[in-house]
């Protein structure tokens, strides 16, 4: 079975819950499923977690579940099939920022975080501030997924990566990856879609 966590950047993993390789592409077809992707990808939930909520309520961090099964009272195992559905509208927008050309993602990237109930919070980060985006306390899990998503791209922006973000080039496939390769040049997600994008070039020349 193909895990949920294979970047641990939630953006990443969460685009690639549909495979179009699969004889039914929704790797997220049920709430079970759901459930398995919040505890591969646990901790999404508590990094989203507004500092200043925590101080509020006095609630200490190691009180949060680090294996995302109840924060603030968002349990995984209360998910409903409302939530998997929201999960995978996030899921569909999330893809309509990821399949445009790097210099467009900006506006799109922008236009959805507009529709975010998003709050900014500085954090101390090795003794220096840093700002994060953070969903309020009550948010539903499609969208604290949503706002994790939108500060992985971010990140991703920030730390000079935004143009090696790339979805695969080998039809079907459709999966989001980064290119970490020297040359900057990689085309396939995975040695499994660079074989089958090769063997299918290579049918084609002998044809």
């Amino acid at each position: 079975m193909r895990q949920f966590a294979e970047t641990g950047i939630v953006a990443i993993d969460l685009a690639n819950t549909w495979d179009e390789y699969l004889d039914d592409p929704e790797r997220l077809p049920d709430v079970s499923e759901l459930r398995r992707f919040c505890r591969e990808l646990g901790g999404f939930d508590r990094a989203d977690l507004d500092a200043a909520d925590i101080a509020a309520k006095d609630l200490p961090v190691e009180d949060l579940s680090v294996e995302g099964l109840s924060v603030e009272g968002l349990s995984v195992e209360g998910l409903t099939v409302e939530d998997l559905a929201a999960v995978r509208a996030v899921r569909d927008r999330l893809r309509v920022v990821l399949v445009g050309e790097p210099p467009g993602r900006p506006r799109a990237l922008a236009q959805w975080t507009a529709e975010l109930p998003v709050r900014a919070a500085v954090e101390d980060k090795d003794g220096l501030p840093r700002l994060r985006l953070t969903a309020p306390a009550d948010a539903t899990l499609a969208e604290r997924l949503a706002v994790r998503a939108v500060a992985d791209l971010l990140d991703l922006a920030a730390s000079g990566d935004w143009d090696r973000l790339r979805l695969c080039a080998a039809r079907p496939c459709q999966d989001a990856f980064v290119d970490r390769s020297r040359p900057g040049r990689r085309q396939f997600c995975s040695t499994r879609c660079a074989n089958r994008a090769h063997a299918a070039a290579s049918r084609a020349r002998h044809r």
